[in-house]
C-alpha cells in the first residue's frame, strides 16, 4: 500500500497516541504534563507552544477518539469519526517545508492547540485509510495479554501482531509448547496402555 509520508508520519503519531493509553498492566502514558512534553518531544509535533492542563485534556480526548476509529465496525462508522474530528479541530490545510522536511501538508491551523493539531492531521491520515477501503488495516495486536493499535501496511493484510518479534514470538513459542505438551502427553498415554498390556499378557501365561 502506498502511503505518502507525511501521511504515513501522522499514522505513526496516531498509533503512538492511541497507545499511551492506559491498559490492564500498562499506567497512563499521558499522566501528567511532562508525560505530555515528552511525547510532542518524541515526535517531533511542530509549532505546540508552552503547554498547561487544558492541553492535556484535550489530546486525552483526542486519543479517546482515535481509538473509536480503530474500533469502528465499519467505513460508515468510521468516517463518522473522522468528520467529527476533522471538523472540531477546525482543518486548515497549508503547505510547509519546516525543519529541513520536504513541501508536505499540515491539516491544522495556525496557532491550533495541540489536540487540534494532532486531531486535524491525525483525522485526515486516517480519512486517507477510510478512502482507499483500508480500514480494516487500523488493527488492536491479537495476542491475548495485549491491546496495542497498529496500522497493518503488509501487502496482503496478514499482520496480527503489533510487533512481531516480541507479541508473534511470544505465541509462536507459546503454541510450540503446547503441541510439545499435548504430544508428550500423547506418548506417554500410548505407553501406559502398551506397558499395562504386556503386563496383562504376563499375567495370562502365569
Amino acid at each position: 500500500m502506498q502511503i505518502p509520508h507525511d501521511t504515513r508520519r501522522a499514522l505513526d503519531v496516531v498509533v503512538a497516541l492511541v497507545n499511551t493509553a492506559a491498559e490492564t498492566d500498562q499506567p497512563d502514558g499521558l499522566s501528567n504534563l511532562g508525560a505530555l512534553r515528552a511525547f510532542v518531544q518524541e515526535y517531533a509535533i511542530s509549532d505546540v507552544g508552552e503547554l498547561g492542563a487544558r492541553d492535556l485534556a484535550g489530546v486525552r480526548t483526542v486519543r479517546a477518539k482515535f481509538a473509536q476509529v480503530f474500533a469502528a465496525p465499519n467505513p460508515r462508522a468510521a468516517a463518522a469519526l473522522v468528520n467529527e474530528l476533522v471538523a472540531t479541530a477546525g482543518t486548515t490545510p497549508q503547505l510547509t517545508d519546516h525543519d529541513g522536511y520536504d513541501w508536505h501538508v499540515h491539516y491544522f491551523a495556525p496557532g491550533a492547540s495541540v489536540d487540534d493539531h494532532l486531531a486535524a492531521d491525525g483525522g485526515m491520515a486516517l480519512a486517507f485509510i477510510v478512502v482507499s477501503g483500508e480500514q480494516e488495516r487500523l488493527r488492536r495486536c491479537e495476542a491475548p495479554d495485549c491491546r496495542r493499535a497498529f496500522v497493518d501496511l503488509s501487502r496482503n493484510r496478514s499482520r496480527r501482531y503489533c510487533d512481531s518479534r516480541t507479541c508473534g514470538n511470544r505465541l509462536h513459542v507459546a503454541a510450540y509448547r503446547a503441541r510439545r505438551k499435548e504430544a508428550d502427553a500423547g506418548l506417554s498415554e500410548h505407553e501406559e496402555v502398551v506397558h499395562g498390556g504386556e503386563q496383562q499378557q504376563d499375567a495370562d501365561h502365569r
